[in-house]
């Protein structure tokens, strides 16, 4: 039955015209489990979502990776799903485990009321469908007050309500829904959509677990600092232990062996290899190299004012943006002042590098010199976002202007060093770059690479186009 509010809802109406044949949008994926799962930000996984089209939803978390384990028709229904939109810790240690991060973790509490804030500006309008009577109505007035403009098409709840399934979709479809949740607890809920898929109407089905008791007050939420630690599994354990201890302790330690598992059946034996030098390098590279970084640290001090350390976000591997940190070579302004010097670039291509840039600080040129400014992206190799070897990190700009071939460099981890690193670094043009980089993540081996680590040494004490 539709909903109305005397003073905050009005009855929806169809308000956008859509193709139930549009294709889905296109965002990017990482393999999990035999799923593509969504790696996007919010912001672009709400837009591929709302693109014309009808296409259905799903999250996945540990405990949905536990069930779909065991459940074939629910592994089923999300092995076909427009997208799956990843949720929680769990799911990301387990594409860190096969070297992948994600651009963003989509926590559904969180994710949702932004996916109607968009939807609310959009002018489109949404059905509840779940909860115990009269929650799915308390869910919707907190959602049209996180997101004015969204109309409410109807509620119903997910006891009596769903025992019909053909009364529950004409009364969904009679709303003139543009998008429909259900909240009918996993894998049900998930079942639901794919079984009735071809009948409901709406454009974009999306299953949300307990959202709406969130929304309700039915269900207390972790603190915003906790959810931001991303351990909102240890605050709900201590809150609702025997509830949540099958769960999160049996259930999570279930979960991350069998993700271990997954993550070893999917590496080759090179890509373990590889993974295994890096660690081991990084690790004895901070051992040895100590010294060499405190009397950088000191010197960067006393040379110019600001921070020891410089961190710039980057492009890495499928794309995914990332931290990288390095000993500060240049002046405090010198993000602002980069614009101004573009023109004075000596290199030819996208990327900018300049001889006689004036951001750079006299001791910043001697750390530039022998490469030392780099030391600190050991960090980001026993972090896992990069690799000893491999092409450079680039910034999201550069990306941003790569024509599609260049794209094809971040099929591997970016790294310390590489074959243009060690062949002339700066005074090598974008181009050449390109093909450099392409010729690597073509060849890539642990033969490649202790031959790159060697040359790379030359490569420092020679100094050729390091500025």
């Amino acid at each position: 039955m539709q909903y109305s509010h005397p003073n905050a809802f009005t009855k929806a109406t169809a308000v956008t015209s859509h193709s139930k044949d549009a294709p889905a949008a296109s965002v990017p994926v990482l393999p999990l489990f035999g799923l593509r799962v969504v790696n996007a930000t919010a912001d672009t996984a709400i837009t591929a979502m709302l693109t014309a089209g009808k296409r259905r939803v799903h999250f996945l978390n540990a405990h949905c990776a536990n069930i779909m384990n065991k459940d074939t028709a629910y592994a089923a229904a999300l092995q076909t799903a427009d997208m799956v939109l990843p949720d929680g810790l769990g799911v990301e240690l387990a594409l860190r485990m096969k070297g992948s991060r994600l651009a963003a973790n989509l926590n559904g509490t969180d994710f949702v009321p932004a996916l109607m804030q968009v939807a609310g500006k959009m002018g489109l309008s949404v059905y509840l469908f779940g909860g115990r009577p009269g929650t799915a109505e308390v869910a919707a007035n907190a959602l049209w007050a996180k997101a004015p403009g969204l109309r409410i098409a109807g509620t119903r709840d997910g006891f009596t309500g769903a025992a019909d399934t053909d009364a529950a979709i004409r009364d969904i479809n009679a709303s003139g829904a543009d998008i429909l949740l259900v909240a009918l607890g996993v894998p049900m809920q998930d079942l639901w959509i794919t079984e009735n898929a071809n009948r409901l109407a709406p454009r974009l089905s999306l299953g949300v677990g307990a959202l709406f008791d969130f929304l309700a007050g039915n269900v207390s939420r972790a603190p915003r600092a906790v959810r931001a630690a991303k351990m909102e599994w240890i605050w709900r354990l201590s809150v609702e232990p025997r509830r949540m201890a099958h769960r999160y302790l049996i259930g999570n330690a279930t979960f991350m062996a069998r993700a271990a598992r997954h993550a070893l059946q999917c590496a080759s034996t090179a890509d373990m290899l590889k993974r295994a030098v890096d660690i081991t390098a990084s690790v004895g590279a901070l051992v040895c190299l100590s010294p060499v970084f405190l009397a950088a640290m000191v010197a960067i001090k006393l040379d110019s004012r600001g921070p020891v350390f410089f961190t710039q976000t980057r492009i890495g591997r499928t794309g995914v943006p990332f931290p990288v940190y390095k000993f500060r070579s240049m002046h405090i302004d010198a993000e602002a002042r980069r614009t101004a010097l573009l023109e004075t670039s000596d290199r030819t291509g996208i990327c900018f590098k300049s001889r006689n840039d004036p951001r750079v600080t006299r001791i910043g040129r001697l750390l530039r010199r022998y490469s030392i400014d780099e030391l600190p992206q050991i960090l980001n190799i026993l972090r896992g976002e990069m690799s000893v070897v491999g092409p450079r990190p680039a910034l999201p700009q550069e990306v941003a202007a790569y024509p599609a071939r260049a794209l094809g460099r971040m099929a591997v981890k970016p790294g310390l060093t590489g074959i243009w690193q060690v062949s002339g670094r700066a005074e090598i043009g974008f181009e050449k770059m390109i093909d450099m980089d392409l010729a690597y993540a073509q060849s890539k081996s642990l033969l490649l690479d202790m031959i790159l680590i060697a040359l790379t040494f030359r490569a420092v004490i020679g100094g050729r186009g390091a500025y």
